[in-house]
């Protein structure tokens, strides 16, 4: 290996998901704040539904909300009838993530009356609310209807640079104000466009073995087809 040379180590790193962590702007602020209003949820059902993109903190706030709660988190896609006593447990919560990929309607239809029956609470996670998902019980079509839904929209560029600022935090990387005020313009709107966008110039910089810059954001854009406009 010469000396020009760097190589990468695909190290693994832990967000940060506590409350304080959860940058609010319009898009997601009622979201945040129905997990704060925990255990004060309206009957009938004591639940809510948060629909959203990807990335777009829908897991963070389900963190935050099971931290508070005890709940037990159970993946929609994996759940079967005769599983559910086992996933919920002693627990009187649970967190329902995947709705729009969930596994059995007849399972989920069960967990729900099982929350019910213990007085506790769900929280359901989705890309796309529960009125424009087909579910074949009505029985549950019915139960979900009854839950309050939040959506988390588009963000704002305040939002998108905090949201990119977290997101290198996170891994550890240190970018300034100047390259931020350079990608957030350029980039392409959206959570999981910032997330992609951190993980490509974390590891542009690895490689490089140098710290963010103007001229490696332009290339990680350049690479995303995002960048339109030259650099200063």
């Amino acid at each position: 290996m010469n000396s020009e040379t760097q190589m990468t180590f695909g190290f693994g790193f832990r967000p940060a998901l506590g409350r304080a962590d959860f940058l609010v702007s319009e898009c997601n602020r009622d979201a945040a704040l129905w997990i704060d209003r925990w255990p004060d949820w309206p009957a009938p059902g004591r639940g809510l539904v948060i629909a959203g993109p990807p990335e777009s903190g829908k897991s963070h706030l389900g963190a935050v909300w099971r931290a508070r709660s005890g709940a037990v988190d159970i993946a929609a896609s994996s759940l079967s009838v005769s599983a559910v006593p086992d996933a919920l447990g002693v627990a009187s919560d649970a967190l329902i993530d995947g709705l729009d990929v969930r596994a059995s309607d007849e399972a989920l239809f069960h967990l729900y009356n099982m929350v019910a029956e213990r007085g506790g609470s769900i929280l359901i996670l989705t890309r796309v609310p529960p009125a424009r998902l087909e579910i074949a019980l009505p029985d549950l079509a019915s139960r979900l209807a009854t839950l309050p839904v939040v959506t988390i929209g588009v963000p704002d560029e305040a939002l998108l640079a905090g949201v990119l600022s977290k997101h290198f935090a996170d891994r550890q990387v240190t970018v300034h104000e100047d390259v931020l005020a350079y990608l957030v313009p350029r980039m392409e709107r959206s959570f999981e466009g910032a997330r992609r966008l951190a993980v490509r110039l974390d590891a542009l910089a690895m490689a490089e073995g140098k710290p963010v810059t103007k001229r490696l954001a332009r290339r990680a854009l350049d690479e995303q087809g995002t960048d339109g406009v030259s650099e200063d």
